[in-house]
């Protein structure tokens, strides 16, 4: 059976006001309904929220 190959890209946009973001692969072992995750944001110089565009 082939596994279905299409995962959503989701834009992750910086809470910093920085205007960074971020371009992943929705990951499905993470909570579907989860708008935030924190990454690290080079223009701030560290780990910040970033808010799920959708």
């Amino acid at each position: 059976m082939a596994r279905s190959t299409a995962r959503p890209v989701v834009r992750l946009k910086s809470a910093a006001g920085t205007g960074v973001t971020y371009v992943t692969r929705k990951n499905r072992l993470n909570d579907p309904d989860r708008l935030v995750l924190r990454k690290y944001d080079p223009v701030a110089g560290e780990h910040v929220l970033f808010r799920e565009e959708r």
